[in-house]
């Protein structure tokens, strides 16, 4: 069959990996670079011969909770270190700083030694996760945000440490986090390990960056991916698809994967019918700005309190700022270097800026933003599309590579499926 792939993301190549084989496939990028979030900086060295690996989208991943992203480096030979994962909070309206690198990072402020409130949040967060392993799954479709205002809870869990760690799970900002349902949150607070003390899963990193695992995937039919071509159109017709991009008139193919993120999806169908358009507007995306550099104001000057994941707030109770977390290169990609690499999410003019001197990329990235009206579109968009569509992305997921390698394999299952029904 002759097929088109509209998306280079994980999902895309995923499926493009599984479909080349058999069929004639056509790859579709808008991007200059063939990877999505997979996104790799070659930055000269500082003092030093040579260039560093920097990576700005995905970075780390772990074997117990990724078995499929796992199995495909395995199989394509691509060499993964350990990374260090740590969490660390700083909000400025309440003066709370911490981080979880054992007790030092926990009361990286001595003044929380002498704090009530703190030591509330810290055994809520006991109390939470006993409660969270307890219920599990039959806590219905209540939200993050009516759990909150069920005052099962203390006020500082929530605005210190639930709200803090899903905003920077999934870029989410304040607002998003609250309408998340709370079953959604605990199915992978579970599975990551996050609702006990001990036990976390060991997290790595590909090495070299994460574009060395790309690079091995798209190598058997790197021949088939058309890189900065971005499809305007798609049409659906009885006997065939119609693909229009800036270089053709239109396309024909006998089947198409849309691996592009929900809203894009939406847009470039001619002919979306209601089930397709109620599904895929249920599943939004929200845009974050990104910014790699090497001004070490952005993390936090207390040695205790520097964690891989750096989140900051203002002020907790302001729920529209969107999130803004550092991510800490060296930690994460274990870069043995003089200067400090990080990458910061949503920097704010409100904020510390990174200084422009120190600024090496900027990127804008689009997160998926999930409500329990989207989790049940996941459900109905594997369903839908007739039998020449096919939809794959990680935010038929939680919205990690674990998801998209998933979604990928399944939609090239369904294609092959169809294909032996002809």
């Amino acid at each position: 069959m002759r097929i088109a792939i509209v998306g280079a993301g994980i999902s895309g190549l995923v499926a493009a990996n599984e479909l080349h084989g058999t069929n004639e496939i056509v790859v579709y990028e808008k991007n200059a670079h063939a990877g999505g979030h997979s996104e790799t900086h070659q930055v000269p060295r500082v003092g030093r011969a040579g260039e560093v690996a920097l990576d700005t989208g995905f970075i780390v991943f772990n074997e117990r909770t990724y078995p499929l992203f796992t199995a495909l480096l395995a199989r394509l030979g691509v060499r993964t270190q350990p990374s260090e994962m740590s969490f660390g909070v700083r909000c400025d309206r309440c003066g709370v700083e911490y981080s979880s690198r054992g007790l030092r990072g926990l009361f990286a402020k001595s003044a929380q030694m002498l704090s009530p409130s703190f030591y509330r949040m810290v055994v809520d967060i006991v109390r939470f996760n006993s409660w969270a392993r307890r219920v599990g799954g039959s806590v219905g479709e209540q939200t993050l945000g009516e759990l909150h205002r069920n005052h099962v809870f203390g006020d500082e869990l929530f605005r210190h440490y639930l709200n803090p760690m899903a905003s920077a799970i999934w870029s989410a900002s304040g607002e998003e986090v609250q309408r998340m349902p709370i079953r959604f949150v605990f199915e992978f607070f579970r599975n990551h390990g996050l609702l006990q003390v001990y036990g976390h899963p060991p997290w790595r990193t590909v090495t070299g960056g994460s574009q060395n695992y790309v690079e091995a995937l798209i190598r058997p039919f790197a021949n088939r991916i058309r890189l900065g071509s971005p499809v305007r159109l798609i049409r659906r017709c009885l006997d065939r698809v119609e693909i229009k991009t800036d270089e053709n008139d239109w396309e024909c193919f006998e089947r198409v994967v849309i691996a592009t993120h929900s809203d894009q999806a939406l847009a470039l169908l001619e002919d979306a019918d209601h089930r397709e358009a109620r599904a895929l507007r249920a599943l939004p995306y929200r845009h974050n700005m990104v910014v790699l550099h090497t001004d070490r104001r952005l993390l936090p000057s207390a040695e205790a309190a520097e964690a891989s994941w750096n989140y900051h707030v203002r002020d907790c109770r302001d729920e529209r700022t969107p999130v803004q977390v550092t991510y800490a290169l060296n930690r994460l990609q274990r870069l043995d270097e003089d200067v400090t690499y990080a990458v910061t999410l949503n920097p704010s003019d409100d904020d510390l800026l990174p200084e422009p001197s120190t600024v090496i990329a900027r990127m804008n990235y689009t997160h998926p933003v999930f409500t329990q009206q989207g989790l049940e579109a996941q459900r109905e968009l594997g369903l839908i599309g007739g039998e020449r569509t096919h939809y794959c992305g990680a935010y038929l997921g939680n919205g990690f590579h674990e998801d998209g390698v998933r979604a990928g394999l399944a939609v090239a299952r369904q294609v092959n499926e169809s294909r032996a029904k002809v």
